[in-house]
């Protein structure tokens, strides 16, 4: 008998350097890995989280931000549930590129995923992106936006939390048409 009620496929993408693994490694483990180095591929985690009672896997998916690994990390766009495109908020060059993956996951992904924007490293004093930028990037391309730090642990649970709990209410209103 398992032992969750959903099995939920999260991806990272973003990137590199702007703090995927950070994040995934923060919410499934605890530990912010300092120093952490480049993905080489894809990864992957397991943390199951319980929602308004119910159990829900989250396979969550860590990918390379290198262009050389593109062709390898787009494959696992298409049987995500969620997407998480991660920019880094001290960093314009990664927040430029957010249509460039945008236009990939309208080429890879499901048109039903959940596409989920992420600000990561909100604890840094050299911010250039505000919230105020990131949240209306996501208004336009009909995104759910926040604003996280791996590596003081703001907003990483909730992240993941949020994204369970619309996966569970997409799920629940599929079954029901």
């Amino acid at each position: 008998m398992e032992d969750y009620k959903y099995l939920f496929k999260v991806v990272l993408i973003g990137n590199a350097g702007v703090g995927k693994t950070c994040l995934v490694r923060r919410f499934t483990q605890g530990i912010f890995p300092p120093g952490q180095g480049a993905t080489i591929g894809v990864d992957f985690m397991i943390k199951t989280v319980e929602i308004d009672g119910l159990k829900i896997k989250l396979q969550i998916w860590d990918t390379a931000g290198q262009e050389r690994f593109r062709s390898i990390t787009q494959s696992y766009y298409r049987s995500a549930h969620a997407l998480i495109l991660v920019y880094d908020v001290s960093a314009q060059p990664t927040f430029d590129c957010l249509p460039v993956w945008l236009r990939e996951v309208e080429e890879y992904a499901s048109p039903k995923v959940l596409r989920v924007l992420v600000g990561n490293k909100v604890d840094r004093d050299d911010r250039e992106i505000p919230p105020a930028v990131g949240e209306a990037f996501s208004r336009m391309n009909n995104m759910y936006f926040i604003e996280t730090s791996a590596k003081d642990c703001s907003n990483v649970d909730k992240l993941f939390q949020e994204i369970a709990r619309e996966l569970i209410q997409v799920e629940h209103f599929l079954l029901f048409q």
